[in-house]
């Protein structure tokens, strides 16, 4: 499985594959067609205060991640995480879009390693128990 990260404003392409939204917002100015999306997941994003927060000290990307994490420990951000990962167990290749400046240092990314990180859970594991642990699982080989 294939994860990319994307800006919301690039055009969808074939190598996309699913294309979820993870942001609170979605963008002005961008047409439906552009978005192409297969899902929206505003639970996965950060809450207003920590993307304030982490906008006026984007220094602090560690504490921005651990931060992030005790969030998607919410049963609303678990039962989109969830989503999330049947989404990329049921596609080859998904594209998580966000508005960030960088995708790269982002909650995207976190999202993308969280979901990488994951083999085969048995009910008990998961993204979502990653989370909760507030630790990313180590990346399976490509």
């Amino acid at each position: 499985m294939a994860i990319l990260l994307k800006d919301v404003r690039e055009a969808a392409s074939p190598e996309d594959g699913a294309r979820v939204l993870v942001d609170l917002r979605r963008p002005r100015g961008v047409s439906e067609e552009t978005l192409a999306l297969r899902s929206w997941l505003p639970e996965l994003a950060p809450s207003q205060e920590l993307n304030r927060w982490f906008g006026e000290s984007p220094l602090q990307w560690p504490l921005f991640r651990r931060r992030y994490m005790a969030e998607l420990c919410a049963e609303k951000a678990v039962v989109s995480l969830n989503k999330l990962e049947a989404i990329a167990t049921e596609k080859k290749r998904m594209t998580l879009l966000t508005s960030a400046d960088d995708a790269e240092r982002s909650h995207a990314a976190i999202l993308r390693d969280l979901l990488e990180g994951v083999k085969k859970p048995p009910a008990t594991s998961g993204p979502a128990r990653a989370a909760a642990s507030g630790r990313i699982r180590a990346r399976r080989p490509r």
